[in-house]
């Protein structure tokens, strides 16, 4: 009979923080790699989640070209006006799922 060994719980999934990149071209179109999760998005918003923590693209007209979870890629199309980092789990997040449930 074999010995009974524990098995140790396993590893949480290390981020890369190389993995993620930001291009801004002409403020008319962004493109974000290490992407996580797209939390929200709308033609004023798109909020994600990236390896480096939440991203919020904010401008007018926006629209997402393309979302490939699959490879960590996000391309925004529209009127960038800014661009800014939260925290992972920080008020973003808060705000956006609260946001949708009471729309």
């Amino acid at each position: 009979m074999t010995p009974h060994r524990p098995t140790s719980p396993p590893e949480p999934k290390k981020r890369s923080a190389s993995r993620h990149a930001l291009q801004i071209d002409a403020r008319e179109k962004v493109t974000v790699t290490g992407l996580v999760d797209v939390i929200s998005f709308d033609e004023e918003s798109v909020i994600g989640e990236t390896e480096m923590g939440v991203i919020i693209i904010k401008g007018g007209n926006l629209h997402v070209s393309k979302i490939n979870l699959d490879s960590g890629e996000l391309c925004v199309s529209g009127e960038i006006d800014g661009i800014q980092y939260e925290n992972a789990g920080g008020p973003a997040k808060a705000k956006s799922l609260l946001g949708r449930m009471f729309k």
